[in-house]
């Protein structure tokens, strides 16, 4: 190297070390070194080393990383009820504070295929009905436990969160199945698997924080870490909710219906800016607990009521603790090793095991057993346009005898029996990501909603005629009997006089000598019902889950297959369009 070129070199290394040093008062990145420096091998490579630490000294001095991006990471979430969505994307905003840059889809959204290229993979899942996935992560579920399910690299590191309710007996089953079959495929936990109950929110926090604070995850954090700008959540929500006033309970059924179903008409008025819902949505209830259940625990306890707990929430009273704060029905594993006792069977509820146990329990002990009382989610059943500053509920209410014992739910007979017209319930909006009426409102709906199942399609069928939608709509409804249980006939039958309603299909299951369920007019209609999927049609379900949905899934399937002409895996993949269209969406619980 000649002499006037070294001086040229050095001064360019010294220029670029003082553009590198000037970065901390400029946010302009340090300048490297390009093609034409007069160095090779070890030596270029130790000066870009060089200026890359500079430059990143000089932007963490500033508290801005510039343009260098945090670590690439894929969240994916199964969601029933939208919970497992919303963490998620909160999730999202705390991985930008560890240095990562995170993409947020539902797991239906991925192909297990697509794995293998990610890296950093955090899943949260819900678990529905028996043991079975949500909705939107069935088809990711299914490939991923086949036999076709692709290899995995040790380099792709993992953890899930599991979000159940341990009363039942397949508690985040899917979570369970996801977590395991992804160590099987290859791939690497870096966090054990979080089975979350029902109140999950610590449980989540303490996953959140320990996934990234595992070896794989801190190692690969980028460089984009630091204070993200807090975003402003809701006002009200699950954990604050607003006070609002009971307006209407109404009584649906005939006097001689096997059950009673009750429209709620609740007043928003105060948080109405807040509460701003859209059809599909659903609403969060608080319920409060029946005053004599709780004084049947006690009088079983012998205890006054009186007695000082120790909650999350701080000190109460024993009686104050039952009443608002604690679930006096469900009975989980916590619950019997907390009192030791032994199972009784899975119906057993909480009075059941206490007349069981066979020594004192401390009124602390006994609280420590119980799981917190938690919100209910139901169907909102009204368009915000029909009815501005109110939202309406179509809520069942739960009798039944057990144990030679008449038994009730806690949240429908509060708002059906115990909650009179003007008192206040704490409520919040559960805003639904998919189930939602089309932005085309040219589209035909047919909306399949027996029982209470027919709540969202009131709002829909509210909706599509304050906006005067021209889309054609189609309402599959049903009970047992049409005298004593068509909900809604004045308003089903108005919708129908003015042309709203373009085609009902009634079901009654007790009228005739052969039972009739909704699922029986959509196979013998299939040739329309088929027409109408055909010209865009979206196919919205509402209802019981454990087997008024699949009977539904299974019929529609056999209409495609019959008047598509379609064997069973053309079938699949017609299934797979519409739902990947948004076009089959189901709430159903």
């Amino acid at each position: 190297m000649s002499e006037e070129t070294k001086n040229m070199a050095e001064k360019n290394i010294v220029n670029q070390l003082a553009a590198a040093i000037g970065a901390t008062h400029a946010k302009a990145p340090a300048a490297f070194l390009d093609e034409t420096a007069p160095f090779e091998g070890e030596q270029k490579t130790w000066l870009n080393g060089l200026l890359t630490g500079l430059n990143a000294i000089a932007m963490a001095a500033q508290g801005d990383t510039g343009d260098v991006p945090g670590t690439a990471m894929s969240i994916l979430y199964g969601s029933q009820s939208g919970n497992a969505e919303a963490l998620s994307k909160g999730l999202r905003k705390f991985a930008k504070t560890q240095g990562f840059d995170a993409a947020v889809s539902e797991l239906d959204g991925v192909d297990p295929q697509d794995l293998a290229q990610m890296k950093h993979v955090l899943i949260i899942c819900s678990t529905f009905g028996e043991g079975e996935p949500p909705d939107n992560a069935q088809a990711f579920y299914n490939t991923l436990m086949s036999d076709n399910a692709p290899r995995l690299s040790a380099d792709v590191n993992f953890s899930v969160c599991g979000l159940g309710d341990s009363s039942y007996a397949f508690f985040n089953q899917c979570a369970k199945d996801i977590d395991a079959r992804l160590e099987a495929l290859g791939a690497t936990r870096v966090h054990a698997l979080a089975s979350c109950d029902v109140a999950f929110e610590d449980d989540f926090a303490h996953w959140q924080k320990a996934a990234f604070a595992s070896e794989a995850f801190m190692h690969a954090a980028g460089a984009a870490s630091g204070t993200v700008e807090p975003e402003v959540g809701p006002k009200f929500d699950k954990n604050s909710p607003f006070l609002a006033t009971l307006m209407v309970t109404e009584n649906l059924s005939g006097p001689k219906s096997a059950k009673r179903v009750n429209h709620i008409e609740i007043s928003l008025a105060g948080g109405t800016d807040e509460l701003d819902y859209a059809v599909g949505d659903a609403l969060g209830v608080w319920p409060v607990n029946c005053a004599k259940e709780v004084q049947a625990l006690l009088d079983t306890l012998h205890f006054s009521g009186r007695e000082s707990v120790q909650l999350k929430a701080g000190p109460a009273s024993l009686r104050a603790a039952l009443l608002t704060q604690l679930d006096i029905t469900t009975v989980n594993a916590k619950t019997l090793e907390t009192w030791g006792v032994e199972p009784l069977g899975h119906d057993a509820q909480v009075i059941d095991v206490l007349r069981a146990v066979d020594k004192p329990l401390a009124a602390q002990t006994f609280v420590d057993g119980l799981r917190l009382l938690q919100p209910r989610l139901y169907s909102i059943a009204s368009s915000p346009k029909a009815h501005p500053g109110e939202v309406h509920l179509t809520v069942g209410q739960v009798h039944y005898t057990l144990h030679n014992t008449a038994r009730k739910g806690v949240a429908s007979t509060f708002l059906g029996e115990r909650l009179g017209a003007g008192s206040t319930v704490g409520v919040y909006l559960q805003r639904s990501a998919h189930f939602h009426l089309p932005v085309d409102d040219n589209a035909p709906l047919m909306m399949i909603g027996p029982g209470t199942g027919i709540a969202p399609f009131r709002a829909f069928l509210e909706e599509r005629e304050a906006r005067q939608a021209p889309g054609k709509n189609w309402l599959f409804f049903g009970d047992q009997h049409e005298q004593h249980d068509y909900l809604y006939r004045n308003q089903i039958q108005h919708w129908q006089n003015a042309g709203i309603l373009d085609r009902l299909s009634l079901a009654w299951s007790r009228d005739t000598a052969e039972k009739v369920y909704v699922q029986t007019l959509i196979m013998a209609q299939g040739a329309e019902f088929f027409a109408w999927l055909e010209a865009g049609g979206y196919v919205y379900i509402c209802g019981d889950a454990t087997r008024m949905a699949a009977d539904v899934d299974a019929a529609i399937r056999a209409v495609i297959a019959q008047h598509g002409h379609r064997d069973p895996a053309a079938v699949d993949d017609y299934m797979k369009r519409l739902i990947a269209e948004h076009r089959y969406q189901r709430d159903v619980y």
